[in-house]
């Protein structure tokens, strides 16, 4: 963790500047005003050649509970991934957080997967593309098993467009039963090195 800052402080291009050499921000709660640079000595990774969707899983997907969408309601997303939960009593998205992730979403450098169900939004997932790198920010549910199949929708698509490295910041139990890893600060560095030099895969 380094710096702290105001949001005058931080604008997209140095956002994405931070991302381009391993750092993102986060703030200490929804309140706060000010963000910090977070570099983990360990990163967490999902291999995309490596990806395990459970049996329980694969069967709820092959049931279409949800239409997934893509960069539909990015902002919806965001406020989903911010709000209270019984699991998540506070959050680290300000509105400082908000605001720079949608000017982000609003020059493609940001996308949404959701979850919808009818005309309610029921899960999604958040976070940053830069070369053929995403970066997976935060996600939430209101269902069961809705931001685990935005995750497995996120996966196809990236591969199918050519991305190389999907990075989840830190690894969780649950992420962990999706493949997830951690990889020293060093190697994690080479690997982003890669995915950035290529120039902006599409999303």
């Amino acid at each position: 963790m380094g710096r702290r800052g105001r949001d005058s402080d931080i604008n997209v291009d140095i956002l994405l500047r931070a991302y381009s050499i391993g750092l993102f921000p986060m703030a200490d709660s929804a309140d706060d005003p000010e963000l910090f640079w977070v570099e983990p000595e360990m990163r967490g990774i999902i291999p995309l050649d490596d990806f395990h969707v459970s049996k329980s899983l694969a069967k709820a997907i092959r049931k279409h509970p949800f239409d997934i969408r893509f960069d539909t309601d990015f902002e919806g997303v965001m406020a989903g991934c911010a709000a209270e939960a019984p699991d998540r009593p506070s959050t680290w998205i300000n509105q400082t957080i908000r605001k720079l992730y949608v000017e982000l979403h609003e020059i493609g450098q940001a996308h949404s997967v959701e979850a919808w169900d009818g005309d309610e939004l029921v899960g999604g997932l958040y976070g940053v593309s830069l070369g053929s790198a995403f970066f997976g920010e935060s996600m939430f549910s209101r269902r069961t098993n809705a931001s685990k199949i935005c995750l497995v929708h996120l996966v196809e698509h990236l591969r199918a467009k050519g991305f190389t490295l999907l990075d989840t910041q830190f690894t969780t139990e649950h992420l962990k039963t999706f493949g997830a890893i951690d990889v020293p600060k060093v190697e994690y560095a080479k690997m982003l090195e890669r995915a950035v030099e290529v120039g902006n895969v599409d999303f």
